[in-house]
């Protein structure tokens, strides 16, 4: 993939300027390699750099009192990463790789810099973060409220949408790419319990499954099923400032 990774992403919001997408580009300009199960950031450690995830599909997650773990989002390409870090001393969470990953690193001071000189990347930067903050909240409202089959529903329709964001050949058919412990973890669910809901979702004809691909055979009803509301849709930004 040539050029920003996350221009792409944020061009699928707006149309960016020829110096805006140079400068998201010299946020990319290195790059490192990460082995699937590798950690890239750990939780309560320090953290001095952000990342734009390039390639691969990362997790963040934190470890509860008792030992288990509880998933908080799934990281694909065009995500910036770590940028809680900038705010705290230590990481509030881990990053781990759920396959083998490309990842750019950058500095404090570079992102400082993107912020200064682009003020619309910063207002869209803000945009994403909101948006990643409303669907944490659904995810938590739907643990506490809704069935074990509609947090499963929900979270296949929700991998469907963030592949697609940047894969438009991706529409029924997809990689699934997580195992039914990691489904588990973000759902709160057990492995044994997601497997069930998996069964059932095929037995009621709304997907199928195959050599760790999914077939969304009829996505109105398991968004209806989920009680999914895509949050990359719907947006309001006419309020963002002009480019510089």
């Amino acid at each position: 993939m040539s050029g920003s990774c996350f221009a792409e992403v944020l061009g699928e919001l707006i149309e960016l300027t020829s110096t805006e997408r140079s400068a998201l580009e010299q946020l990319e300009e290195r790059q490192r390699h990460i082995r699937r199960g590798a950690i890239l950031q750990r939780e309560n450690e320090p953290g001095d750099e952000l990342y734009i995830l390039r390639k691969g599909l990362m997790m963040s997650y934190v470890l509860l009192d008792d030992g288990s773990r509880q998933i908080l989002r799934f990281l694909f390409p065009g995500d910036m990463l770590g940028v809680s870090t900038i705010i705290y001393r230590e990481s509030p969470e881990t990053l781990c790789a759920l396959s083998d990953c490309v990842v750019c690193p950058f500095d404090r001071n570079a992102f400082a810099q993107l912020l200064t000189a682009h003020p619309r990347l910063s207002a869209l930067i803000l945009v994403f973060s909101q948006i990643e903050r409303v669907a944490l909240t659904d995810r938590l409202a739907a643990l506490g409220r809704t069935s074990a089959k509609a947090r499963v529903a929900a979270l296949l329709l929700d991998l469907r949408n963030r592949l697609r964001s940047t894969d438009k050949s991706i529409d029924k058919v997809f990689a699934l790419g997580l195992t039914q412990e990691e489904i588990g973890d973000a759902t709160g669910l057990t492995a044994v319990h997601v497997n069930r809901m998996l069964r059932q979702l095929e037995e009621e004809k709304l997907i199928a499954r195959e050599s760790g691909r999914v077939t969304l055979i009829d996505a109105r009803a398991l968004a209806r099923a989920a009680n999914y509301v895509n949050r990359y849709e719907s947006l309001d930004l006419s309020w963002l400032p002009a480019p510089r």
